[in-house]
């Protein structure tokens, strides 16, 4: 099953501009990430883009699920 977002752009300034993709809940709770936690994008081709972690870390199981935790 796939997860759709869309991509939001912030400008500042009307020179620089950031994109942000945005995670659904579902997704991030299904691969338990962190707040705070560093993954890689990489470019595959025009139209596929890979989201690796950058550390491996042991699976935490806690009540509920990792996404949403202040």
């Amino acid at each position: 099953m796939g997860h759709q977002s869309k991509v939001q752009v912030i400008e500042r300034g009307g020179i620089q501009r950031q994109f942000y993709l945005i995670c659904p809940a579902p997704l991030a709770q299904a691969l338990e990430m962190e707040k705070g936690e560093t993954i890689e994008w990489i470019v595959e081709d025009k139209w596929t883009l890979t989201v690796k972690r950058l550390t491996a870390r042991a699976a935490k199981s806690k009540p509920g699920g990792a996404h949403g935790q202040r």
